[in-house]
């Protein structure tokens, strides 16, 4: 310690402060990165989409595009909390990526992903509705635009 510093030990409250400030900041810089992702399907690259969304399933969640893919829609949140130790921010990231898939898929004509790509949004965005203590019109608008597409 140096002279005439005081070294203050983080509470158990101040380190779950930082860790939420964190995941806060997480899910902030992946929301702006699909929205350049349903930028580029706007556009009509559907390619260069695709292989981002491709990125930050891995980057974000460290798994690749083809687990969740795989993942049962009724046991979507169980799987993913219970097995895999993810927080309900990893689930808000990947509604959101379920959702842009969802779009993708449209874009490319394909129906039936869309659908399925859009339930499973739908489920992890109800459920973190649920969990969530906080009302958020962001979210419900995101619910309500899934609901369309469906």
């Amino acid at each position: 310690m140096l002279p005439g510093k005081i070294q203050v030990p983080l509470s158990n409250n101040t380190c779950k402060m930082y860790q939420k400030d964190y995941i806060l900041r997480m899910i902030e810089m992946a929301g702006r990165m699909i929205a350049a992702i349903l930028g580029l399907i706007k556009k009509g690259e559907l390619t260069k989409a695709s292989v981002d969304i491709n990125i930050l399933y891995y980057d974000f969640l460290q798994q690749d595009a083809a687990f969740f893919r795989d993942l049962p829609p009724d046991r979507l949140t169980e799987t993913l909390l219970q097995e895999h130790n993810y927080t309900n921010g990893h689930l808000e990231i990947l509604a959101d990526l379920f959702s842009a898939e969802a779009e993708l898929c449209l874009a490319q004509n394909n129906r039936p992903g869309s659908i399925e790509y859009s339930n499973k949004a739908l489920i992890l965005m109800e459920f973190i509705d649920k969990e969530y203590k906080t009302y958020s019109q962001e979210r419900i608008g995101k619910m309500d635009a899934i609901r369309k597409r469906l």
